[in-house]
């Protein structure tokens, strides 16, 4: 059976432009073209499909899905190899998450909070997780993460990052409010410090992970109401930092 590029798209959600660009490139080709020039796609191109869009929501560029499509021709290595792909994504998502331990604290419902106390310090374990426990519920219910469940909370180093955190978090809002750009030198300064801070606490940060944390930020409704919070279109600010500065490393 052969399919209409439009019931390609209405089968995988992909726009009938972008398929008609993903044959201009070569990345999918029709399986024939009719006389009357309509592009027709039988089950290979649906597998080959389902490959590509299997690549594009780990966020690979289309050159590149081509150049692993060429590699990897075998529908069930391919299958294997993404598989692989999305589990060590998935790790690696969980493993963020329990980044945002050294920068969220307890918010007030209903009340805007202040920077300052977004990331105080605490005197025991106890008040660390009870100021991390509506964010950990947050994050259990929706993620099935638990950010409290194994290790002790090191109430010294928790201060410490909090502490690291909170400026550099109001650094970035300050930079957002002087209109200084995403991508000026001052920001890429500020992203190096912290993330060199991260990795001297044993975090393995590295600025790919952190433009993926920012991105969840902003598909988080939690985190994103935090963030916006502190300063209007700081989420998004920091994400298109995290971003530049990741493709520059």
């Amino acid at each position: 059976m052969l399919y209409t590029v439009k019931e390609v798209s209405e089968l995988s959600g992909v726009t009938i432009k972008a398929l008609h660009h993903y044959h201009k490139i070569g990345l999918l080709l029709p399986a024939e073209i009719s006389e009357a020039g309509y592009r027709l796609y039988g089950t290979a191109e649906l597998e080959r499909l389902q490959h590509i869009l299997f690549y594009r929501e780990m966020d690979f560029p289309l050159e590149e899905i081509k150049v692993l499509m060429e590699e990897t021709l075998e529908r069930r290595g391919m299958l294997l190899q993404q598989e692989k792909l999305l589990m060590d994504r998935a790790d690696r998502l969980k493993a963020i998450l329990k980044t945002l331990r050294t920068s969220l604290t307890r918010t007030e419902e209903g009340r805007r909070m202040e920077p300052q106390d977004l990331f105080k310090g605490f005197e025991s374990e106890e008040e660390w997780k009870d100021a991390l426990a509506e964010q950990n519920q947050h994050l259990k219910e929706r993620y099935d993460v638990d950010l409290l469940e194994s290790e002790p909370v090191d109430v010294p180093s928790m201060n410490e990052q909090a502490r690291e955190a909170a400026a550099f978090m109001a650094g970035m809002a300050n930079a957002l409010k002087m209109g200084i750009k995403h991508d000026d030198a001052r920001v890429r300064d500020s992203i190096r410090d912290h993330l060199r801070f991260m990795n001297e606490q044993g975090h393995s940060f590295t600025a790919a992970d952190f433009a993926d944390q920012t991105k969840f930020f902003l598909s988080d409704d939690f985190h994103l109401r935090m963030l916006e919070g502190q300063q209007t279109g700081l989420a998004y600010y920091l994400h298109a930092a995290a971003e530049a500065y990741a493709h520059l490393t």
